[in-house]
C-alpha cells in the first residue's frame, strides 16, 4: 500500500519548480500565502489556511475560488502562525509523511519555529521535511535513510543538547559512535558517497541538513 503524504505550500521562499514535487494522491494544504502560490501555478489545494494578510482582496477571493476548502482566522486573534494552522491539520489526516514547501525563508524566527515544528512530527510517528531551493531538512531520533537529492553537500545539527551514537555509512566522513553538542560544528559539511546514505544515533534529536550554495 502506497504511503500517504501532506504537503504544505506555505509563505517563505517556495521554489519555483516545487509542484513537481506533487504525486498523484497526496493531500494539499496551502497556508496564506502559499495557497496562492499553488493556484498561480495551476493547482487546487485541497485545503487553504490563514489569516491572509500578505494577500489582496482579488487574491483572497482567486483563493477561495479555486480551494476545495478554504478556513480563515482573525489576523490578530489568534494563537498559531498560519504555518502551524496548516501542520495541525495536517496531522489530522493521520499521513506517514508531511513535506512542507516556504517553511524557511527571511523571518529566521518563523524559520526556527517551523524547523521546530518538525518534532511534532516526530512525536506522532510521521517523517517531516522541509525543502526549498538552497535546502532540504529532515529530523531523526534513530535511523535515517539519506537519498542524493542532487544537493552538495549534508550537514548533522543537534536539536537537543548532546546527540549521542552517531554512527555514518555512505559518506566520505564517517563516524562510528560520535556524539555531537549544540554549538560544535562536527557534523557540517560531509558529502555522501553514492546514491544513499545511512545515519543512525542512540539518543537525541538530529537535523540532517542537505544544502548547495
Amino acid at each position: 500500500m502506497s504511503s500517504r503524504r501532506v504537503l504544505i505550500f506555505t509563505g517563505g521562499s517556495i521554489k519555483r519548480d516545487s509542484i513537481h514535487e506533487i504525486k498523484e494522491g497526496d493531500f494539499i494544504i496551502g497556508a496564506d500565502k502559499g495557497a496562492l502560490f499553488l493556484v498561480d501555478s495551476g493547482i487546487q489545494p485541497d485545503i487553504s489556511v490563514g489569516d491572509f494578510d500578505s494577500v489582496t482582496e482579488d487574491e483572497l477571493e482567486k483563493i477561495r475560488r479555486f480551494s476545495h476548502k478554504m478556513i480563515t482566522c482573525d489576523p490578530v486573534d489568534k494563537d498559531l502562525t498560519d504555518t502551524e494552522l496548516a501542520f495541525d491539520i495536517a496531522l489530522d489526516q493521520q499521513p506517514d509523511e508531511i513535506m512542507m514547501h516556504g517553511a524557511v525563508g527571511s523571518r529566521l524566527d518563523h524559520s526556527l519555529a517551523n524547523i521546530q515544528m518538525m518534532l511534532r512530527g516526530l512525536q506522532h510517528k510521521v517523517a517531516c521535511s522541509i525543502m526549498d531551493e538552497h535546502n532540504y531538512i529532515s529530523l531523526t531520533g534513530s535511523t535515517l535513510q539519506v537519498q542524493d537529492r542532487g544537493f552538495s553537500y549534508v550537514s548533522l545539527l543537534p536539536l537537543t543538547p548532546e546527540v549521542t551514537g552517531i554512527t555514518l555509512s555512505g559518506f566520505m566522513y564517517p563516524l562510528h559512535n560520535a556524539s555531537i553538542h549544540m554549538g560544535q560544528s562536527l557534523g557540517i559539511s560531509n558529502k555522501l558517497t553514492g546514491p544513499e546514505g545511512t545515519i543512525r544515533i542512540d539518543s537525541g534529536l538530529l537535523l540532517v541538513i542537505q544544502s548547495k550554495d
